[in-house]
C-alpha cells in the first residue's frame, strides 16, 4: 500500500482499554499523559497513510482535558487533518470514552455508554521529512 498524499479531512482513530496499571491516582484515575501517548499513535498511522513516513510530532498549541479517563474505560482517539503545508500537518485530536467500568453492578461488570464522553481534545503539527 502506498501512501495517499495529504488529503484535509482524513482521519485516523485507534481503540483502546484502559489496564488498571495504567492507573495512578486515588479513584482509578489516569494521568493525561496516556491520551495524549494514543494521540502520538494516531498521528503516526495518519501520517504514514498521506505521506508514506512516520513523521516527527513537532507540537501541540492547544491541549484541553475535559473529564477524566479512569482504568477500565475503552477509549477511542482520532487525528484529523486539518492542514496541509509543504512539509507539516496540522491535526485535530478528540479522544472519547466509549465504555465504562460499573463495579456497583459486579467487579468485572462494564457498560457500553449511551454517548462517547469526550475526555481529550488538542490540535498538534507534525513535521514530515
Amino acid at each position: 500500500m502506498t501512501a495517499s498524499g495529504p488529503q484535509e479531512g482524513m482521519s485516523v482513530t485507534h481503540r483502546r482499554y484502559v489496564p488498571a496499571s495504567h492507573a495512578h491516582y486515588g479513584g482509578n484515575l489516569v494521568d493525561g499523559a496516556y491520551v495524549l501517548g494514543l494521540f502520538g499513535d494516531v498521528a503516526t498511522e495518519l501520517a504514514i497513510r498521506t505521506d508514506g513516513d512516520e513523521s516527527l510530532f513537532a507540537s501541540y498549541s492547544d491541549v484541553q482535558f475535559r473529564a477524566p479517563v479512569l482504568a477500565g474505560d475503552v477509549i477511542e482517539a482520532t487525528a484529523t487533518l486539518i492542514r496541509a503545508g509543504r512539509r507539516s500537518r496540522e491535526l485535530a485530536f478528540e479522544a472519547r470514552v466509549v465504555c465504562r467500568a460499573d463495579p456497583g453492578r459486579s467487579p468485572s461488570a462494564s457498560r457500553v455508554l449511551d454517548e462517547p464522553v469526550i475526555v481529550v481534545t488538542a490540535t498538534g503539527t507534525v513535521v514530515v521529512p
